[in-house]
Formats: structure tokens, C-alpha cells, sequence
């Protein structure tokens, strides 16, 4: 037999999804950021957001649209991460998932959570700076409260209080934005 008579099939592109790249460029970044906000660090929600799609291009499903397509993706990613964390016996991060699926969608809509993030930047340039500077301290750069008191020079309960009312002014703000 001729290498010319055997067919080879490559793995992709895939042949019953002409449009599999428009397909993962819309909804790429909405899957891994959901994988981020149920507890994956950015290389595991990397990985985890590839072998989504690699398992739902291998076994295509009929889309009905967009908002069905992305919660079926959340759907794949969420059963990708239980076995990757069953099989290092890590638990999940939240108890309830469905509870967590209800609360992604609507802060995340239908744009992958592109609204949501444009909201966040712009409510975090209206805290005061101080405010600015301990969340990135405490969020970006992961200090603890006794560094971020120390930094601002005030003690390590003004630190925590500072803290609890900026993320409520960025929650009360984004609602508002999202709404």
C-alpha cells in the first residue's frame, strides 16, 4: 500500500467545523476567565480552556446560540477541572456550582465578561488612591495587611477597613454599570 492511498485526517482543522477559529476566538476568554474565577491559577485555566475545546470540537454539538454554546463550554471546562482536581485530590473551589453558574452569567452576560471588565477599570480609577494602592498591593502583588498598613502608614485594622469599603464601592459601582 501507497502512503498516496492511505487518507490522513489531520486533527485540525476539523472537518465538520468550518468555522471552528471563529468559533474558540469568541468564546476563548470567556472560558478561561470562568476557570479563573472557580479557582484555577493561569496555567492550569491555559490548559484547561485548550483541552475544552480540543473535547468539544472532537465531538461537535449543534449550536443553538451563542449564550447555549458558551454555558455548554462552561459546562466541559467545570467537568475538565473536577477530574484534573480529583486526580492531584485537590476539592473544588466552590460547593456550588450551579449556584456559581448563575452568578458567572449574570455578571459575565453574553460578551464573555469583556462589560464586566471594561466596568471594573473604570470603577477602580474612581477609588481614591490609597484605595487603589491596597488592592493592587493586596490582589496584584499579594502583600499582606501588616505590609499594606506599614506602606500607607496606618495601622493593620485601618488597612482592612480601607480595603472592605473600596470593594464594596467597585461592587456597588460595577452593578450599577452592569445593570
Amino acid at each position: 500500500m501507497h502512503k498516496a492511498d492511505v487518507e490522513e485526517k489531520p486533527d485540525y482543522p476539523f472537518p465538520d467545523w468550518p468555522d471552528a477559529d471563529k468559533f474558540i476566538a469568541k468564546h476563548q476568554v470567556g472560558v478561561w476567565r470562568y476557570l479563573r474565577a472557580i479557582g484555577c491559577d493561569a496555567a492550569l485555566a491555559d490548559d484547561l480552556t485548550q483541552d475544552t475545546f480540543l473535547a468539544v470540537l472532537r465531538k461537535p454539538f449543534e449550536m443553538v446560540s451563542d449564550a447555549a454554546s458558551a454555558g455548554y463550554l462552561r459546562r466541559v471546562a467545570y467537568h475538565l477541572l473536577v477530574t484534573a482536581r480529583r486526580r492531584s485530590n485537590r476539592m473544588v473551589v466552590t460547593s456550588s456550582s450551579e449556584l456559581f453558574e448563575k452568578d458567572w452569567a449574570r455578571w459575565t452576560g453574553f460578551d464573555n465578561g469583556d462589560g464586566a471588565m471594561d466596568a471594573l477599570k473604570t470603577c477602580f480609577e474612581r477609588l481614591s488612591e490609597r484605595a487603589k494602592l491596597s488592592l493592587k498591593l493586596r490582589f496584584s502583588e499579594e502583600a499582606s495587611r501588616e505590609t499594606i498598613a506599614t506602606t500607607l502608614g496606618i495601622t493593620e485594622h485601618g488597612a482592612k477597613n480601607l480595603m472592605q469599603r473600596a470593594k464594596q464601592q467597585l461592587r456597588d459601582c460595577i452593578e450599577g454599570k452592569l445593570k
